[in-house]
């Protein structure tokens, strides 16, 4: 276990504007959605993405909501991928207790439940989350999720993609310069799982990473893949995922006619206007 209580990347949350909308999308690039969840007292709802240890969180409004003020500043400006939510290792209140050992200010656990639409009838997953101040995750929105009821987000039948993808790697964050994060991130996940080349900052999160660049060194990483030049700083602008085999999600992306482009070291590359804002690197695990 990491001394910070955080144990990986339990989820992405992607704001978008249209949700039934981005549903058919996401259903038609290859992957298998859950049924509609929706916030209990609040305006929001969501589909997951759902992998064996991480999923993907399609997140929007289905009525106006006083409350949740972030998800709509998010999308006044764009959609894509907005906040990672990071996996306790134990509890929330043992990750709260580690987090305040290392001289961080963790929140209160707050509950959270969900109504989801199942078949049979309406359950409600719940779950516990906590947050660091902004300046703790810098360049990062995030926070931190507990699972109270695991067994019913996660069914065999959500697990299963026909694309091929079978769960998150790393994800990309455009920031103006990198410098600046790395003493917060020393803190919160110790030096040696935070490394610096020229172009990147990468930060382990247990299996996971997080990598900071700006957007030159981005591009000059990743040619020929279109930014917009108005992205706003900082921002997510690019999820790793798994494949289990490439010329399966190259067969599947080729036959429903989704753009795609191949990297020179092997991935394929789903562009951002394809994916409600985020660019999707598909990599043969």
């Amino acid at each position: 276990m990491m001394r910070n209580g955080i144990a990986g990347v339990d989820h992405v949350i992607i704001g978008v504007r249209d949700l039934e909308r981005a549903r058919m999308g996401w259903t038609r690039l290859g992957f298998t959605l859950t049924p509609r969840g929706r916030h209990l007292g609040q305006g929001t709802a969501n589909y997951c993405i759902m992998f064996a240890r991480n999923y993907l969180e399609l997140l929007g409004f289905v009525t106006r909501d006083d409350y949740a003020h972030r998800l709509e500043a998010f999308l006044a400006r764009r959609e894509g991928a907005m906040s990672v939510a990071f996996a306790p290792a134990g509890s929330a209140e043992n990750a709260a207790a580690a987090l305040a050992a290392l001289g961080l200010h963790p929140s209160e656990p707050r509950a959270l439940g969900r109504q989801l639409e199942l078949p049979e009838g309406t359950v409600v997953p719940r779950f516990s989350l906590l947050t660091l101040p902004p300046e703790e995750t810098p360049a990062l929105d995030c926070f931190l999720c507990s699972h109270l009821t695991p067994e019913l987000v996660r069914r065999p039948e959500w697990l299963a993609h026909p694309n091929g993808v079978t769960g998150l790697r790393s994800v990309h964050v455009l920031v103006e310069e990198t410098a600046s994060l790395l003493p917060a991130y020393d803190r919160l996940f110790g030096m040696h799982e935070v490394t610096t080349t020229d172009a990147v900052a990468s930060v382990r999160a247990g299996p996971y990473r997080l990598l900071f660049s700006t957007p030159d060194d981005f591009a000059t990483m990743h040619p020929g893949i279109h930014l917009d030049p108005d992205f706003p700083l900082p921002g997510i602008v690019a999820l790793e995922l798994a494949i289990a085999r490439r010329d399966t999600t190259a067969d599947y992306l080729t036959q429903w006619q989704i753009v795609y482009d191949e990297m020179p070291g092997g991935s394929l590359v789903i562009p951002a206007e394809e994916a409600n804002g985020t660019v999707l690197f598909l990599t043969e695990a």
